[in-house]
């Protein structure tokens, strides 16, 4: 096993509970899990993440759905984006999906008549500036008519928000906020069933306490990122990719490495070849000295272009050897500092990461 992002479960666990304090007393979290848990592996996840009292998951595609049912996930697990082909899919194995369009509706409605279902649990999603999915507020008549039917079961009402880690008072965020009350009051108004709210991420969950409602959606925070140095510190990375140098080349000033000589050194060096490249989702724009891994505590920096296979570092007179460890991301080289250096985020340089590298959890 060369290269390998070894999970701490422990540190998922202080995530949580740091999480959970700043929590209102009655607001409860969906923990999302999607895309393998941002990169690392749904099912212990998932699993650990009930066991410590999440009161509901959710994933981005019903397929992410259908796996944690199979695993024996039994918890409530929302489907973010749910594609009308699978509807009977998303019943069939009792997901919930978010309702998000005037076509979603109705065709989820026919799915449930179809599979002879009343009260089906759904989540209803507006668009209140993202511009991404939703119902359009001025479609709210029009929505609250249609769910006027044995069919559903509105479990939620809810919107995102497009910058809430945005430092305040932040007009946009102002306007989403101010836009979804008001959306809020007319369900509370027409709707003849209690419904649940909520409008905040990880980064909302810390910026805007006094809009906690009554869920949060909380990613990225249970994986040990905020997106603000301040709020980081109180959370810890659960991952760490680490790999072993594959073979060390003694470098002359004026020689290059990599293809198209990506890189020319000035002085007598040593570079490590390391196995992971562009295809494990260790993309090219990490290469040329945008980022660095960590060997025996020290920083070596990815010389030339990043590879399908491999990339280059530049160990200078680093204490090592071929098949000594290299942490990738983790201590010393975390996720969101490396991906600001490359003019990414966190979230990218994760979830990027390719099934050729073994998921393992970290043993006591």
């Amino acid at each position: 096993m060369l290269t390998f992002l070894e999970i701490d479960l422990e540190k998922l666990e202080y995530n949580y509970h740091s999480l959970r304090n700043r929590l209102s007393p009655n607001t409860k979290m969906i923990g999302v899990i999607k895309a393998n848990a941002y990169g690392a592996i749904s099912g212990p996840i998932s699993e650990k993440l009930i066991e410590l009292g999440t009161e509901a998951l959710a994933v981005a595609y019903t397929e992410e759905g259908i796996k944690l049912r199979k695993l024996g996930i039994t918890a409530p697990v929302l489907v973010f984006y749910p594609q009308e082909e699978r509807f009977t899919d998303i019943i069939r194995h009792e997901l919930e999906p978010v309702i998000f369009s005037k076509r979603s509706l109705k065709k989820f409605k026919t799915a449930v008549e179809e599979e002879k279902k009343s009260a089906y649990p759904i989540h209803i999603k507006y668009n209140t500036g993202l511009n991404r999915i939703g119902f359009h507020p001025d479609e709210g008549d029009w929505v609250l008519h249609q769910l006027r039917t044995s069919c559903f079961k509105v479990k939620s009402v809810y919107t995102h928000l497009g910058q809430s880690e945005a430092p305040k008072p932040d007009k946009p965020t102002e306007n989403q906020i101010s836009l979804f009350k008001q959306i809020m009051m007319k369900h509370e108004r027409v709707a003849g069933q209690k419904t649940d709210y909520h409008l905040l991420n990880t980064s909302g969950l810390f910026n805007y306490p006094e809009y906690h409602l009554d869920w949060v959606r909380v990613g990225i925070g249970l994986y040990g990122f905020a997106n603000h140095p301040k709020w980081n510190e109180t959370l810890q990375p659960i991952a760490q990719l680490k790999t072993k140098i594959t073979q060390i080349h003694q470098i002359n000033s004026g020689e290059t490495v990599g293809y198209n000589c990506g890189w020319k050194a000035t002085k007598n060096t040593r570079v490590a070849v390391l196995p992971i490249g562009h295809a494990d989702g260790f993309l090219r724009q990490y290469g040329h000295g945008n980022s660095w891994v960590m060997i025996n505590g020290q920083k070596a920096y990815v010389v030339g272009n990043v590879c399908m296979d491999m990339i280059m570092v530049d160990i200078r007179d680093i204490p090592c050897c071929e098949k000594s460890e290299v942490v990738v991301i983790g201590a010393g080289a975390r996720a969101d500092e490396l991906a600001k250096n490359a003019g990414t985020i966190s979230y990218e340089l994760l979830s990027a990461l390719g099934n050729r590298i073994t998921r393992v959890l970290k043993t006591k």
